[in-house]
């Protein structure tokens, strides 16, 4: 046993990832220990003290400085990208919970066959799924690994962690209970696929380097010889586990679907947290490990980004549920997000890219958590109205109801004055300086086609007359009307004075390439 030495493990710089998985694991505790009656007065305020000690943590880092080296023996990349990017997956899971919180959300009892009467008694007893709390910070913890993983074995892990709990949490919806289970199960199977994928062309890399470090495969890249072949192929199926969790065509299929069949704060969760962790996984891949590579990998990375933005951009406008035109919504802002990541270069151009991603992922990322918040408030007799006829008149029978939702979907078409004009502006200022011109070309046309499904929503709310059987607006609780409110205003100040979120993204964005 002489001479082998113990792991150093960097606690206090991954205090914020242990307090995330600390209080999942107390999560587990009261459900298995507490009274059924005390779980959710005990499981929220756990929840919520994780994550905002969890936030505070990582101010504390950032305080003490930047790490210049990666943790747990080169494993964890606690970098200024990857401090950056938890502090924005803290924040959205934070006002996501709030969602969360609402009763009417998720199925009594998910055991129960839908339309039974162990449903029905399970409803008329006041059942509730607690356990969602856990399974939530379990998908949190799982995303902030996932954006900052500096190897691609515990990359694979994170990838697991974030999404086993998210396939259960998708088969919760309260009401229309098979669409859901349906959603739960489509994104199960189409995620082992992709994650099969992922692992194959993990273990294809590793064959190439002989390591599944990302600083080990970038120095690889200029000393191993004549295996190119187990490299190019391991990095499309490094690609193509990657994609899917973003959901850039042709890897697409399983968003429309999903986000229409899960309860929607998880939708919310999942538009907003999961697409920032996946970004973060991309950059760490394809800058730090096969940054030399991009001469292979871009050409493809170009035609996956125009069929995103085209795909997600067209198809949204044949949509006529409010949740599918915004999964479609995502899928086109998915593709404006990979041209930042095509815009690579000299390390400045690196650096203006990234800001412009980072930035892109916080304006993003609040403004779809608040436009599902409003979807929640908008029912009828089936639950959430989600055909869009059913929104006809809205903005006559709650005008500023009408008026927030109108806002974020201004927001999404990149309108002035908003943060997504910002978040865009930045993305395709980078992609112009990398030289990515025509791309940024194919951008403003799809955001210009995309402005046609958003506008149009807003012409049915405001300019239709409402039906005599319309939906009701459901009174909010202090949750769901502090989230649109913190989203409203967020939107605003981003769009106004986006300079101090720029600024710490550009921060964030000089201290990537840490080995």
């Amino acid at each position: 046993m002489n001479g082998i030495q113990p792991p150093t493990i960097e606690y206090g710089q991954l205090s914020p990832l242990l307090l995330v998985f600390g209080a999942a694991i107390i999560g587990v505790l009261i459900e298995a220990l507490a009274p059924r009656y005390l779980r959710k007065s005990l499981q929220m305020p756990v929840t919520l003290l994780g994550l905002v000690g969890s936030f505070a943590l990582v101010l504390t880092v950032v305080m003490q400085g930047v790490p210049t080296k990666a943790a747990a023996e080169g494993a964890i990349a606690v970098d200024g990208p990857a401090l950056f990017i938890w502090g924005v997956i803290l924040i959205l899971a934070l006002i996501s919970v709030l969602l969360i919180n609402d009763d009417n959300e998720f199925v009594a009892s998910a055991a129960a066959v839908p339309g039974t009467p162990e449903e029905e008694d399970a409803i008329a007893a006041g059942g509730a799924h607690t356990e969602i709390y856990p399974l939530a910070l379990f998908a949190i913890g799982g995303m902030m690994l996932f954006a900052s993983a500096n190897d691609l074995l515990i990359m694979f892990v994170a990838l697991e962690v974030m999404s086993l709990p998210l396939y259960l949490l998708c088969g919760l919806a309260r009401r229309r209970r098979l669409l859901s289970q349906e959603a739960s199960v489509k994104y199960f199977l189409l995620g082992a696929f992709s994650s099969a994928f992922f692992l194959y062309g993990m273990a294809l890399v590793y064959g190439f380097a002989g390591t599944v470090s990302l600083a080990g495969i970038n120095d690889a890249l200029g000393s191993v010889g004549g295996q190119n072949t187990l490299l190019l192929i391991g990095t499309g199926m490094l690609g193509v586990g990657l994609l899917f969790k973003i959901g850039a065509a042709p890897f697409q299929a399983w968003k429309p679907d999903v986000y229409q069949g899960a309860p929607t704060p998880i939708t919310a969760l999942m538009a907003s947290g999961t697409l920032v962790a996946a970004f973060g996984a991309v950059l760490r891949v394809f800058w730090v490990a096969l940054g030399n590579l991009d001469w292979d990998w871009r050409p493809v990375m170009w035609g996956v980004a125009i069929l995103t933005m085209v795909a997600g951009a067209v198809l949204a406008i044949t949509q006529t549920d409010i949740k599918r035109m915004l999964a479609y919504s995502s899928i086109a802002h998915a593709g404006f997000l990979l041209t930042g990541v095509i815009a690579t270069g000299a390390e400045a151009q690196n650096a203006l890219s990234l800001k412009g991603i980072l930035f892109y992922l916080v304006a993003y990322g609040i403004t779809t958590v608040g436009a599902f918040a409003v979807v929640t408030m908008v029912r009828d007799a089936g639950g959430e109205a989600g055909h869009l006829s059913r929104w006809a008149g809205l903005g006559k029978r709650s005008p500023a109801l009408a008026g927030v939702f109108a806002f974020f979907l201004l927001a999404f078409a990149g309108i002035p004055l908003t943060s997504g004009f910002f978040g865009k502006y930045a993305v395709f200022a980078a992609a112009v300086a990398g030289g990515a011109v025509p791309l940024v070309i194919v951008g403003v046309v799809s955001s210009a086609v995309a402005a046609f499904f958003y506008v149009r929503v807003i012409v049915l709310m405001f300019f239709s007359e409402p039906a005599p059987d319309g939906p009701t607006i459901a009174v909010p609780s202090v949750g769901t009307a502090g989230v649109v409110a913190i989203a409203a205003a967020a939107t605003v100040v981003l769009g106004i004075y986006p300079e101090p979120v720029l600024r710490l993204a550009e921060d964030a964005a000089s201290t990537l390439f840490i080995r």
